[in-house]
């Protein structure tokens, strides 16, 4: 038995999908990833999950490797994955949105099947599969809730310079640099002292608000590159203001035993 394979459609609904997948699992890890390397990352996908149907064996064996060679390209393309710990924790998360995506539109079109027999010839074809896969995708993306806190490792970079604290990434932290309007961090004053050494000169002015208090002023420095580790997958932001507490910023339980000295602002992840 012979079966006719259409690259270039195959290509784009593989693409199409792998993009929808890597959006959710971008979004479980608050966005680490561009839109540049997703898009890379969806076509890497696509790419390598097509390559082993050009080789000669057993159907079987193409396509186990075509699949892991797919996924592979998908998260080493789109994340800068930094362990081995974190490509699992990746593929858990790729792997497990595949199964949701692949059941529920197995499901849809079952219930066309019988409610709308006209309709699933449609749905069978390209537009009709990335249709759905569209559509689900935004069912799993505005349904899926985001944590308020979440302990990370962060690393300031200033030139040679580099300083590596536990950070919080804190949805409470809205502060914000009033003429920019650039998203403010917040960093212990020990760890600032130790790592500007009295080299800070400039600042602006951030204006706050905080329980117990009506309003303050906080210095804010320009650092030159902040780099936060999710999950093990790295995440660069440069030129991100930081403010300067007076106050210790690990507050709480949790963030005592992490030794928190860094409160991020969740839209440097936006």
């Amino acid at each position: 038995m012979y079966y006719e394979l259409y690259v270039d459609s195959l290509f784009l609904v593989n693409f199409c999908m792998n993009l929808f997948l890597l959006l959710l699992v971008n979004e479980r890890t608050h966005r680490t990833a561009t839109g540049l390397r997703l898009i890379l990352g969806a076509a890497a996908g696509a790419v390598l999950f097509l390559f082993p149907f050009f080789l000669n064996g057993p159907a079987g064996l193409k396509a186990a490797i075509g699949a892991v060679s797919g996924i592979c390209g998908m998260l080493f393309g789109a994340f800068r994955v930094r362990s081995l710990r974190a490509f699992f924790s990746l593929s858990e998360k790729l792997i497990g949105y595949s199964f949701l995506m692949g059941g529920a539109l197995l499901f849809v079109l079952r219930c066309v099947n019988r409610l709308f027999p006209g309709l699933q010839s449609f749905l069978r074809g390209i537009f009709g599969v990335m249709g759905m896969g569209a559509a689900l995708f935004l069912v799993f993306f505005y349904r899926r809730g985001r944590q308020n806190e979440e302990i990370c490792a962060a690393t300031l970079v200033r030139g040679e310079r580099r300083e590596q604290v536990a950070a919080l990434l804190d949805s409470g932290n809205l502060l914000t640099e009033p003429v920019s309007g650039k998203p403010v961090c917040v960093l212990d004053r020990e760890v600032f002292e130790r790592f500007w050494e009295g080299e800070a000169v400039y600042y602006r002015a951030i204006p706050y608000h905080s329980v117990g208090k009506a309003a303050g002023i906080l210095k804010g420095y320009l650092l030159p590159e902040l780099r936060l580790e999710l999950d093990g997958v790295e995440k660069i932001c440069r030129d991100v203001y930081i403010a300067v507490s007076d106050e210790p910023v690990n507050g709480g339980e949790q963030r005592q035993e992490e030794g928190v000295r860094l409160i991020v602002n969740p839209r440097l992840l936006a």
